[in-house]
């Protein structure tokens, strides 16, 4: 009998309480709620999924300001503090500030950084961080987007200055917003890997397109697949014939996901078509890889995902794949979205990456 995985979901029960919206709906802002892990635990429950001998409930915890200081700085760190003190806030007309904000935020970095050790010390074998506020818009210097502090970046800036972990590491970004926050940590820095598929405005343009490939030493390890309005389960795993080559050449020693689910169907700020279903076999393809080349050293960090009917049910997606699982859409699901078919301007996109990585990536010539 195979022996099922042993996944550490991390959690608290502040994430589903605090950092209320002072807004009322249908305020842009708004969106990023409480409501959010709330759904995800309701859904989990009722899926007795907290009940599973393979499960692992962690408990997420808060940091220092010291181990903030390594992603962020001191200038913004103070100014959520203080705005967090007098109780409200606004930054870029994007992210709300209550009294909560500040220590909610240190303790999202807590979960992502229990998240990743939790995997490297082999006490599970993959992990999912339930945490909020996101986190991969932030900037070093000042919040976006809806994230205060850049979660995966300071993780990785932990694992590097107090661990001294130097091992290469993986960021696969599936959130339908491109990672502009997070992409600035890495990009001339040849030991991390950044592969983020997002959706792209090819009119108007913007940042996250192909021939951002990084800088020094990082170039050709910053990649970049940008996808058009309305992607279906269709054409959603295309981006696959280019990670999964990349992923076995670069042999990370961990792959962390920045787990967005904003390319959902009913999602308020994303314009994807996808269902549970492409996040499933996502997460499956994902645990045979990292199974192959780093022990299934794998660790979901949450991001986006703003439907409070489908985020809860994307999420149990995944941990119904890490567990080896079967998986089935629920009926609300099953749309006809074959009309919206991507394929050729995928195939157009494909072809293009390839030939500006061909240079740096044997596996892709």
């Amino acid at each position: 009998m195979t022996q099922k995985n042993k996944i550490g979901i991390i959690i608290h029960n502040d994430f589903a309480t605090k950092n209320i919206p002072p807004y009322p709906h249908p305020i842009f802002l708004s969106y990023e709620t409480p409501l959010r892990i709330q759904a995800i635990l309701n859904h989990l429950e009722e899926k007795n999924v907290f009940t599973n001998e393979n499960i692992i409930r962690i408990e997420a915890e808060s940091v220092d300001d010291s181990i903030i200081n390594l992603a962020h700085t001191s200038y913004h760190i103070n100014a959520i503090k203080h705005f967090s003190t007098i109780g409200s806030g606004l930054i870029d007309d994007e992210i709300f500030i209550t009294e909560d904000t500040f220590e909610l935020a240190k303790k999202a970095i807590g979960g992502a950084i229990q998240a990743i050790t939790e995997v490297i010390a082999n006490s599970v074998n993959q992990s999912i961080a339930l945490i909020r506020p996101p986190g991969h818009h932030a900037l070093r210097e000042k919040g976006s987007g809806f994230c205060i502090f850049n979660n995966i970046a300071n993780s990785i800036l932990y694992l590097r200055h107090e661990l001294e972990y130097d091992k290469r590491i993986a960021i696969v970004d599936i959130d339908d917003h491109f990672g502009d926050g997070l992409v600035q940590y890495f990009y001339d820095d040849s030991s991390v890997l950044y592969f983020s598929v997002h959706e792209y405005d090819f009119v108007e343009g913007e940042l996250g397109f192909i021939n951002e490939l990084g800088e020094g030493e990082g170039i050709g390890k910053n990649i970049n697949f940008p996808i058009p309005l309305k992607i279906t389960d269709f054409e959603f795993l295309e981006f696959m014939d280019i990670l999964e080559p990349v992923l076995r050449e670069f042999k990370p020693n961990l792959i962390i996901i920045a787990a967005g689910f904003d390319m959902y169907y009913a999602d308020p700020i994303g314009n994807g078509l996808l269902t549970s279903l492409s996040y499933y076999k996502f997460a499956k393809k994902m645990l045979n890889i990292a199974n192959d080349i780093c022990a299934g050293k794998l660790a979901f960090i949450l991001e986006g995902g703003y439907s409070l009917i489908g985020l809860p049910v994307c999420v149990n997606a995944i941990i119904r794949a890490l567990l080896n699982e079967d998986f089935k859409r629920p009926s609300f699901e099953n749309m006809d979205f074959s009309k919206y078919s991507n394929k050729n301007e995928i195939a157009k996109i494909k072809f293009s990456l390839k030939k500006l990585l061909a240079k740096y990536w044997i596996s892709i010539r």
